[in-house]
């Protein structure tokens, strides 16, 4: 590759050892209108030859005597041995660089620098700026790299940032692609084996033979769902629950139960899943609510549907003010203490146990289709079994730090399953939602999976309700 260097307004040209594939010179090209670019490429697809490269290539051309650029992996040991010899290689032509072993760093005749760092000492790059920065294997990386460290370095000389990596289950890397391709101002793309042509087939269906096919899935397919040894509720259980259409009136007999997930702090969310079933309803949201707000909009759903009992995580007991307040007010909520005791000695807590039993269901429920985010926190959480045999779900902080969120919406559907309700046919003359309210017919007829306004006017229509309810 030919590139063009300027100083002191001279002009020479320097020959690269480097000859792109067609999508590394699709992706070369697209990067430059882009400030911000995420690259999913299948393993051996040259994802760190072009990064090396267009950090070289910014370099090479930056007009600024004191750019800094950097390649970032998640330990220094790492960066320096997938990126460095890269680095050394594709810069050997050009005649005035000082190349420093020690800090693994590259001065480039224009002043330009380009450094590796590792994710592990965040500490080292605290207080410096940065031109242009790639991130490989940011999944593995603490969230706050990118959204505290990273991002803010870029400010102030509007630096590029270019992320690299092949899928690793549903973590920070999935979750920064989804959002790009949703982005305007971001460049996404995703290549399998198939479209780079990069590898001989013969030898890919020679891997294929001697891996797991969840691995080959991840490392040359490129999907971010393929099912890890240890997860939970594997994405096939997950997919066959959205494409299945159960209508209500086949579960009239059954109780209608909210589970409601309390937001804890900062950009979390208040979740409140219906469940009447085998059919999971759409999944109401809410944010910086106040106690009294939570409880106004829990209590406005369990009118909407009649619910028979709403179970509220109170887990750190930020979900104790709702609860009281809906039981003043007459309704049938129950506490969820996530990290106390399991029914069975088989779980470390109630909600590990929660959580399996709503894969249990998984394998025979209806969830709403569209809710990819519902999606995405199913079959996030992974498992594993502590000193006594006990199965434990991965903690929600770890879950939040990998993915980006915490699972809200997968905690609160699985409230819905913290305790069994009583039929609604042996419940006629007992409670329901509200403490002494009437009892109504179960819905029938109406799809579960309309939209909000939709579903609000038939649920109206088909129901015995008191118009004067709020």
């Amino acid at each position: 590759m030919r590139s063009s260097t300027a100083k002191k307004q001279e002009t020479s040209e320097v020959r690269l050892p480097y000859v792109p594939r067609q999508h590394q010179e699709v992706a070369h090209r697209a990067r430059l209108l882009k400030r911000w670019s995420v690259l999913v490429w299948h393993r051996r697809a040259g994802k760190t030859v072009f990064a090396v490269m267009e950090l070289v290539l910014s370099a090479l051309v930056a007009r600024q005597s004191d750019s800094r650029f950097a390649y970032l992996c998640p330990f220094l040991k790492q960066a320096k041995d997938v990126a460095w010899e890269y680095m050394k290689r594709f810069t050997r032509p050009i005649d005035g660089l000082k190349v420093n072993e020690s800090d693994l760093s590259i001065t480039f005749p224009n002043g330009s620098v380009i450094r590796l760092y590792g994710a592990d000492h965040p500490d080292s790059l605290r207080g410096i700026y940065l031109d242009g920065v790639v991130l490989d294997e940011v999944g593995q990386m603490k969230r706050v790299i990118w959204g505290e460290i990273i991002r803010p370095l870029l400010a102030d000389r509007k630096g590029w940032a270019l992320f690299i990596g092949t899928p690793k289950g549903i973590n920070l890397f999935s979750e920064i692609f989804w959002a790009a391709q949703k982005d305007s101002d971001w460049y996404a793309d995703l290549r399998t084996w198939r479209e780079t042509q990069a590898l001989d087939p013969a030898e890919v269906e020679a891997a294929r033979k001697t891996m797991s096919p969840q691995a080959f899935a991840q490392e040359f397919d490129c999907d971010f769902h393929a099912a890890v040894e240890n997860v939970l509720i594997p994405l096939e259980a997950v997919q066959g629950a959205q494409e299945r259409d159960f209508k209500p009136m086949a579960f009239d007999w059954a109780p209608i139960i909210l589970g409601v997930d309390v937001a804890r702090f900062g950009d979390d969310t208040t979740d409140v899943a219906p469940r009447q079933g085998s059919v999971g309803f759409r999944i109401r949201q809410f944010r910086n609510l106040n106690t009294m707000e939570v409880a106004s909009h829990v209590m406005k759903i369990a009118d909407e549907f009649d619910a028979d009992a709403i179970f509220i995580d109170v887990t750190g007991g930020l979900g104790a003010g709702p609860a009281d307040r809906l039981r003043q007010l007459g309704y049938h909520a129950i506490d969820v203490d996530f990290g106390s005791k399991a029914d069975s000695p088989r779980y470390r807590n109630k909600r590990t146990e929660m959580w399996v039993e709503m894969g249990e269901w998984m394998k025979t429920g209806a969830i709403y289709p569209e809710d990819q985010e519902l999606a995405q926190d199913l079959v996030a959480p992974i498992y594993f079994f502590d000193s006594s045999g006990r199965m434990c779900l991965e903690p929600k902080d770890d879950i939040k730090e990998r993915i980006g969120r915490s699972p809200n919406r997968g905690d609160a559907l699985a409230c819905t399953f913290a305790a069994p309700v009583a039929p609604r046919d042996a419940m006629l003359t007992g409670k329901r939602g509200r403490a002494g309210a009437s009892s109504r017919r179960a819905i029938t007829e109406y799809d579960p999976y309309a939209d909000g306004n939709q579903e609000s006017e038939t649920i109206h229509a088909e129901t015995n309700c008191d118009p004067h309810r709020s």
